[in-house]
């Protein structure tokens, strides 16, 4: 078996080990007689597994006591949705910052529920830079300020927690969660898909602040409520227990590895080995503000667009898949998440090299 090289975006590439065990599983879990897709969620191995879930989520992230973890499904798009029915709390009123994408997603979702205030936006700049903070205009009244911590299609990370000036902190952490430690207490809400960081598609992660917890409006549905959710520890409806299981074991992977810091580490010289190569290249060239490059996705523009096609097909020749970029934006991107190891960015920098000698 040859396994590729896998840059994709989401669902992204897995650690083998993980792989490899959850293969060893498959059809008996830890003497169990059963495979885990076929256990009930009430039953004793099960609630044995979701609760060391949270327990290693809680230990990787250093969530504080007083914030409730959810294990949810519809993806960090359906939050869009349920963030303001759960915690706008009376308020009319929510302030986002626009980075790309996906932050421009939720604030369009937002605006069925609240007046939306867009604080600060980079889209004059084609989502290659983030707004001087001394720029955002924040509203007192609104009930929190949204952020996307990285935009996974332009490339833009923020590299630090952003003063919310007193309002509650809200932020899709879906593309960068547990790549770089994050103090939680600031924040009354993180949210993430797990598709990218913590395992497969079909998980999505809700860490919320207790007193956040209780305010949904009448209309939201009781699947969708996070007071109802916690009452019944993520399982209200039937959750997606092989995939609960799958980040389980990726959790365990990255302690062992040495945990977020040390993964962390890692991440910042992946990257930055993979930024030189381009900004020393006179073929390939990368659009984003230097000071807000993000760690995981690495956009990258080729000087002739018509060498696009012949690059992408002498990459895959070569092992190294899903390097197109994104549609809205075109040219390549390279997303190097945690389990992307050193010799798969190594191996993407000498093609890089070999492919601009060539042409």
């Amino acid at each position: 078996m040859s396994r590729v090289y896998n840059f994709s975006a989401g669902p992204s590439a897995f650690p083998e080990s993980v792989l490899l065990q959850a293969q060893q599983e498959m059809l008996d879990w830890q003497g169990s007689g059963m495979s885990v897709m076929e256990m009930s969620h009430r039953g004793k191995h099960f609630s044995l597994i979701a609760k060391e879930l949270e327990a290693d989520l809680r230990e990787l992230m250093a969530v504080p006591e007083n914030y409730k973890v959810l294990f949810l499904q519809g993806g960090a798009s359906a939050q869009f949705s349920f963030i303001p029915q759960n915690i706008l709390n009376g308020k009319t009123k929510a302030c986002y910052i626009k980075t790309g994408a996906w932050s421009e997603k939720a604030i369009k979702d937002a605006k069925a529920y609240c007046d939306v205030l867009v604080s600060a936006s980079s889209e004059d700049t084609k989502f290659t830079s983030i707004p001087d903070a001394a720029t955002w205009a924040l509203d007192s009244d609104a009930a929190y300020l949204h952020y996307t911590s990285n935009e996974t299609i332009h490339g833009v990370e923020f590299q630090g927690i952003p003063d919310a000036q007193g309002l509650t902190l809200v932020s899709d952490m879906s593309s960068n969660i547990l790549s770089r430690p994050v103090d939680v207490s600031q924040f009354g809400l993180i949210y993430a898909g797990t598709q990218k960081n913590m395992g497969p598609a079909g998980v999505t992660v809700v860490i919320v602040r207790d007193d956040l917890v209780g305010h949904a409006t009448k209309l939201t549905p009781s699947v969708f409520n996070y007071a109802e959710q916690v009452k019944n520890e993520s399982m209200l409806n039937t959750p997606a227990t092989y995939n609960w299981y799958l980040v389980g074991l990726v959790l365990k992977w990255l302690k062992a590895q040495g945990g977020v810091a040390a993964i962390e580490q890692h991440n910042i010289a992946k990257a930055a080995k993979l930024y030189a190569a381009i900004d020393q290249s006179s073929l390939y060239s990368n659009p984003v503000d230097v000071a807000v490059r993000s760690r995981m996705n690495v956009p990258f523009i080729l000087a002739d667009e018509a060498l696009d096609k012949p690059f992408l097909a002498a990459a895959e020749a070569n092992g190294l898949f899903e390097l197109k970029g994104h549609r809205s934006v075109g040219g390549m991107r390279a997303s190097i998440y945690n389990a992307m190891t050193d010799a798969g960015v190594q191996a993407l920098i000498d093609f890089m090299a070999e492919f601009e000698r060539t042409h």
